[in-house]
């Protein structure tokens, strides 16, 4: 898929990715609730929260009902991960990051460079363990393939065009 690629536009990558693992998710089920005879079952919800590629400080997707958060990026900078995770006061987030980099090579680089600025690994081992996954290109690729065997490449496309009618007028 083209619209996957380091060189597209943030907007259209944000859009993109949502789109994607919206139709990844939405047929994935959990069990929940409070007590064991009465459990609901759920399937798994992805919500944009905002507008795309805002710089409004916001989380860019949320999913319901795990309560996962999602932010999008381009960049490698250990600040704006670390600037995220203490937006959502240190709660396990997950960054969909626009690049072919292999994910031990992307948290290797966020950890290096954030232990040189602080020297204490605590502190760093704090913030790395906030992230619960990292999705480059290559894992969307795969999670777009799926979604496309599923029967699901229509309503991507859909989703596609309504998200980019929203944000590009």
């Amino acid at each position: 898929m083209g619209l996957l690629a380091p060189n597209v536009d943030a907007r259209l990558f944000e859009i993109v990715s949502y789109s994607i693992l919206k139709y990844y998710y939405h047929d994935q089920q959990i069990y929940w609730g409070f007590e064991l005879d009465k459990l609901n079952k759920e399937n798994l919800t992805l919500y944009k929260t905002g507008r795309t590629n805002a710089n409004d400080g916001g989380i860019d997707f949320v999913m319901k009902p795990l309560g996962r958060f999602f932010q999008v990026t381009e960049t490698l900078d250990f600040k704006k991960y670390f600037l995220d995770i203490d937006k959502i006061q240190k709660y396990p987030i997950s960054f969909i990051i626009k690049s072919e980099e292999p994910i031990k090579d992307i948290l290797q680089k966020i950890r290096d460079n954030a232990s040189k600025r602080y020297s204490i690994k605590a502190i760093v081992e704090k913030y790395m363990a906030c992230i619960e996954e990292v999705i480059n290109i290559p894992i969307l690729t795969t999670r777009f393939e799926e979604t496309v065997k599923q029967g699901c490449l229509s309503r991507i496309l859909d989703e596609i065009v309504l998200q980019s009618k929203v944000e590009f007028n």
